[in-house]
């Protein structure tokens, strides 16, 4: 019994030392690393407000791209888009109808001034409306972190609705024994396209505590009170996400402005991540203008598919699932054929075969 306790005193310091000697060596190595990703990215990684924190480590980014080729092709390919679609995306709003559009209408505006009031956005109706030049001196200006504390909260928050829909839609099919009619295909594919904006943004910051639980606060009343309301009327949740995705167009193509008219220097020159590379089929050598020019076209897309969806009943096939027998405008998954403000229910069923 003595021998053992010896033994084990005598392991416990051997031990002890050990630890402090590999605890010493990361801290140094820890530290030297801080140091070098504080001089490749002071230009606009630092903050005194409690938005973000540090950029992740090095080994972090390496790892990523590693499990990022591993995989061979992603459940919902990227549709690629020409530079003409791309610059072709303008700003649009579809003007509400009844009373299920202006509730739509009206909770849009709500949350965009919450939104805008705690990302320290200022909206420009005369901008909105196409007005007025986006470009021009007198607009107001962000800096890098409002742009990407708007862009992360946004994205967190938009990939809820394509989810909450598509689960709706397939516990009905379950519970009722019958096929959806290929309508949550698109919305998972949209929830999903949402969340590799997301990623692609958290590549340039990671959220400080309060963005965390400004996520987590806004998730959770979000999903919970879109859950309910499309329970009761997702035709109106749809119009909804049609006018949020208006908004979306409206804040990348500020930010664009920005970006070209010299105002967010940081950025001319900041590099694509491998995420966003992979994903979004980009040049090797793509920036950051290349990124929200297609994260702009994406959320166009989702504000024209969205749109469509609330034209349509709910039994009616999925228009962007169909096959069509000519060449003639139809809705597609790309921008072949844009319709911001969406197709009606009769220019579909006229031109569709299924």
């Amino acid at each position: 019994m003595l021998s053992t306790r010896v033994s084990t005193r005598f392991a416990s310091k051997v031990l002890s030392k050990s630890l402090s000697q590999i605890a010493t060596g990361g801290l140094a190595t820890r530290g030297t690393t801080c140091v070098l990703l504080h001089q490749n990215s002071r230009a606009f990684m630092t903050s005194s407000r409690p938005f973000f924190n540090v950029s992740p480590p090095k080994t972090i980014a390496e790892q990523e791209v590693k499990n990022l080729k591993e995989f061979k092709q992603r459940s919902w390919p990227h549709p690629v888009y020409s530079e003409t679609e791309m610059k072709g995306i303008a700003i649009a709003h579809r003007e509400a109808k009844d009373w299920s559009d202006w509730v739509a209408l009206t909770a849009v505006r709500f949350f965009r001034w919450s939104f805008d009031f705690a990302t320290g956005y200022k909206h420009d109706k005369q901008i909105a409306m196409g007005n007025k030049d986006a470009h021009g001196p007198d607009a107001f200006h962000m800096t890098p972190e409002k742009w990407l504390a708007r862009f992360i909260f946004l994205e967190s928050i938009a990939g809820v609705p394509g989810m909450v829909a598509g689960m709706i839609r397939h516990l009905h099919s379950i519970r009722r024994l019958q096929r959806d009619h290929a309508w949550i295909e698109t919305l998972l594919e949209e929830a999903y396209n949402e969340r590799l904006h997301l990623l692609t943004f958290l590549h340039f910051r990671q959220p400080g505590w309060f963005m965390r639980m400004m996520i987590l606060a806004g998730q959770g009343v979000f999903f919970n009170t879109f859950f309910f309301a499309y329970l009761i009327s997702p035709r109106t949740c749809h119009r909804f996400v049609g006018y949020i995705e208006e908004e979306a167009v409206i804040t990348y193509t500020r930010a664009i402005a920005d970006l070209e008219n010299g105002m967010i220097p940081e950025w001319t020159n900041l590099k694509a991540p491998e995420i966003a590379i992979h994903y979004f089929d980009l040049k090797p050598g793509a920036d950051m203008r290349d990124i929200l020019m297609v994260i702009r076209a994406d959320e166009a897309k989702h504000r024209e598919v969205n749109h469509t969806l609330a034209n349509l009943q709910q039994e009616d096939p999925n228009p962007y699932a169909l096959t069509y027998g000519n060449d003639s405008p139809h809705p597609t998954k790309g921008h072949e054929y844009p319709k911001p403000l969406g197709w009606e229910r009769t220019e579909i069923a006229v031109k569709a075969a299924v």
